[in-house]
């Protein structure tokens, strides 16, 4: 941090600004201080609340008519950001494209009147927070939920939270990024700041200072927003990191705290007594998630908290987290402490190889020894610049790489995805047996949420709005001008120190634009609409992610060893007979152009236009359907050594539906249960039927007869895709639920003996 020398360059601009634009007109040359906002202090009609309820209610009543169980199905987004978050800013300003700010009120609005949500959270990044915007979000929280009123049905419930952003460089530092949710938002039972990640380049501005001179005066007529950003840069970094070695409830109030690792993160909440979910994210995701990372060693060295790691969201703006696939973007060498590049497969090209053969096509001999010298150093070199590979390689364009690192066989995968840090390897994954015995594993519910940056909680209603819904304006005409690459594109390699470069060099957003969707939902199986009875379910794992659309889902074990049938979510020991297993899947309701009247009424045609950009949750009478039912069948490993690949049976079993827009409902059962004599992990996915959807298509690959993707048609964030192309293709919907585990009454030992 340089607090003093960027407060004497923000006096520096201010000086220049009256200087040069002779205070323009008198016009203000000074930013002003972010605020939270007020939320619309009106709560949605109750009869639209019961209305939207009921149509659950009979579905349950139709399709699971012998049930005990009439909990309601709510749905949320548990990863929403405003632009109290420093990339989320970024965006907003006027060189991406952005629209201005979106502070946390918008969050509460957007949920209520536009995604028409039953509950959200607020997840800002901690690492650009300050006390007062801190203290500005509790209010914002504290106003959303009094909207509602004192009633046991509100409309929406709001929890506090925030984003704990750790990246690494290697697979070895590296955790990634944890959404923390607090059950309480009062103060005295919170925590006094969100505690952050060690992520130095989200302390400092994430626009150079010479860039804030500039802006302004290229950009006369919005010259406010850039003028208000360095205010906003000034004040996180004005903040001094708190004092080491000191419980987190004795610290000074004006400071910003951080905790290293999970572990630490664990025992500052631990500090604090409160109720919290630390909830896993983008853990797959390659921009900047390292190749070669594994999420299985955090149940190491206790970097796993079995009770407030309780969810994983498998899917979110930046595509899907669930699928293991062997393939790897990079391996351990069999003879040193080093990575290296592993050879294609069907399924995958790693870019480390497509870097060698890069080189190759530009060498005048390519058989020569010394191109193929070549070829081995830039594959090298490749895998060790980590996520900024593509810098080691002069003056390549983003069709040189054609579809490297992209899992082929994923449907909307997220860019670059890290197989070693997705659901099926995280459901699988067992720790090193401890001195008393016991094995560390995680036990996660999967659920869908959204990763705005805007402010516009539960964004996946509709597939529309591809620059406003998802992250596009990341690679907007500004940044990819930067990004592109002017060097001669000679046959050699350049090494690349990754902890050198700022943070923009490091990620390819160029290409990553391709990948970026609407946002998931967490569906929570909830007696009532209460804040408890929905923290409670998320506790307990009764949830369930969607890709975006509000479908119905139920997955319960029908005879459990205590002859009990037991839902989604549960941790069982089993015995007798062989499992078996009911589903139960109704498809979203389709849905109608526009709003409906109530928020119209309510917001006026110039909010509606601006927050929800003229479209709303509204529900017509008819479903989609349901095509069939994948089941997944996950056996636990014994221990580190035993390969995930192995383990993960996707799918293990396929049940198609006759489903006609009414619901499906089908059983199975698992014979082979008590041979395996292992736990044992079941999820099932509600497959509805296609529907367009925003960059469903990805890269949109044309292939030759060798399998290699030799013409490509990205979708760009910039001016090279006309901003109202949404880039839409066809994407079958769907629900992924939370697993259910079974643990057999004498397991194997851990070196698989009887």
């Amino acid at each position: 941090m340089k607090p003093n020398t960027d407060s004497s360059q923000n006096l520096l601009l201010r000086a220049l600004c009256g200087s040069l634009l002779l205070i323009a007109f008198g016009a203000a040359c000074s930013g002003e201080p972010q605020t939270a906002g007020s939320p619309i202090s009106k709560a949605m009609p109750e009869a639209v609340v019961i209305d939207r309820d009921h149509s659950i209610s009979h579905e349950i009543k139709t399709l699971r008519p012998n049930s005990e169980v009439t909990d309601q199905i709510l749905f949320g987004d548990l990863h929403v950001h405003s632009t109290f978050s420093g990339d989320a800013f970024v965006l907003s300003l006027p060189m991406m494209g952005g629209e201005g700010a979106h502070p946390p009120a918008d969050a509460c609005d957007f949920a209520r009147f536009c995604s028409g949500l039953d509950f959200f959270s607020l997840n800002d990044h901690a690492e650009s927070s300050t006390p007062r915007l801190w203290s500005e979000t509790v209010d914002s929280i504290t106003q959303c939920n009094a909207v509602a009123g004192q009633t046991d049905s509100p409309d929406l419930v709001a929890f506090l939270g925030w984003e704990w952003t750790q990246v690494g460089t290697t697979p070895e530092n590296h955790f990634g990024h944890k959404n923390v949710v607090l059950r309480d938002f009062t103060p005295g039972k919170i925590p006094a700041r969100p505690i952050a990640a060690p992520r130095e380049e989200f302390r400092v501005a994430l626009l150079p200072t010479l860039a804030r001179w500039l802006l302004p005066l290229m950009n006369f007529g919005q010259r406010q927003r850039y003028f208000d950003y360095s205010t906003y840069a000034s004040e996180v970094q004005s903040v001094p990191l708190c004092p080491q070695g000191i419980p987190s409830p004795d610290l000074p109030l004006n400071c910003h705290e951080v905790a290293s690792t999970p572990r630490d993160l664990f025992a500052k909440l631990d500090d604090w007594n409160v109720e919290a979910l630390v909830i896993p994210h983008g853990s797959t995701w390659g921009l900047m998630t390292p190749p070669g990372f594994d999420i299985a060693k955090e149940l190491q060295n206790q970097q796993h908290d079995p009770d407030r790691q309780v969810l994983f969201e498998v899917y979110s703006g930046h595509g899907t987290a669930e699928l293991h696939r062997n393939s790897r973007a990079a391996i351990p060498s069999p003879t040193s402490d080093r990575w290296t590049c592993p050879a294609p497969t069907e399924d995958f090209l790693p870019c480390c190889w497509r870097a060698g053969e890069i080189v190759a096509e530009r060498c005048e001999e390519p058989e020569s020894a010394q191109c193929q010298a070549e070829i081995d150093l830039a594959q090298e070199r490749f895998v060790k610049a980590g996520v900024a590979g593509h810098q080691t390689i002069p003056g390549a364009k983003l069709e040189d790489w054609q579809d490297c690192d992209q899992c082929r066989s994923c449907d909307l995968p997220a860019y670059s995805h890290r197989s070693g840090g997705s659901a099926q390897a995280a459901l699988a994954a067992t720790g090193p047996r401890q001195s008393d015995g016991s094995q560390s594993r995680f036990r996660f519910g999967l659920i869908g949420s959204s990763d705005t940056h805007d402010a516009r909680s539960g964004n996946g209603f509709k597939e529309f709005g591809r620059i406003q819904n998802t992250e596009a304006p990341y690679v907007a005409e500004f940044m990819s001008r930067n990004m592109r690459d002017d060097r001669d594109p000679v046959a050699a390699s350049e090494p690349v120190a990754i902890e050198a470069l700022p943070l923009a060099a490091r990620r390819y957003t160029e290409r990553g634009a391709s990948f970026l969707s609407t946002g998931g939902l967490v569906a929570v199986h909830a007696p009532d609409r209460k804040r408890a009875s929905i923290w409670n379910a998320l506790a307990q794992r009764q949830v369930y992610g969607t890709s975006g659309d509000r479908i119905l889902l139920w997955f319960d074990l029908l005879n459990g060893g205590d002859g009990q049938s037991h839902p989604m979510g549960s941790d069982v020991v089993h015995s007798g007979d062989a499992p078996q297993f009911s589903v139960t899947a109704v498809g979203a309701l389709e849905q109608q152009p526009g709003c409906p009247d109530h928020v119209l009424q309510t917001l006026g045609p110039a909010r509606l236009t601006s927050l929800c950009l003229g479209e709303c949750h509204h529900p017509g009478d008819r479903r989609h359907r349901i095509t069939r039912i994948e089941i997944v069948r996950i056996r636990a490993a014994l221990g580190p050594e035993e390969s995930v690949g192995d383990l993960v049976e996707d799918p293990w079993k396929v049940l198609t539906c006759p489903d006609q827009a009414e619901g499906c409902r089908v059983e199975f059962s698992d014979p082979g249960f008590e041979d395996q004599r292992r736990e044992t992990i079941y999820y099932v996915r509600a497959i509805q039927e296609p529907t367009l959807a925003i960059n469903a298509g990805g890269l949109r690959c044309e292939f030759d007869s060798t399998g290699r993707c030799q013409e490509l048609e990205p979708c760009y964030g910039d001016s090279r895709t006309p901003k109202q192309d949404d880039c839409l293709a066809p994407y079958e919907e769907r629900a992924w639920s939370s697993p259910i585990f079974l643990r057999p009454q004498s397991p194997l030992s851990p070196s698989g003996d009887r």
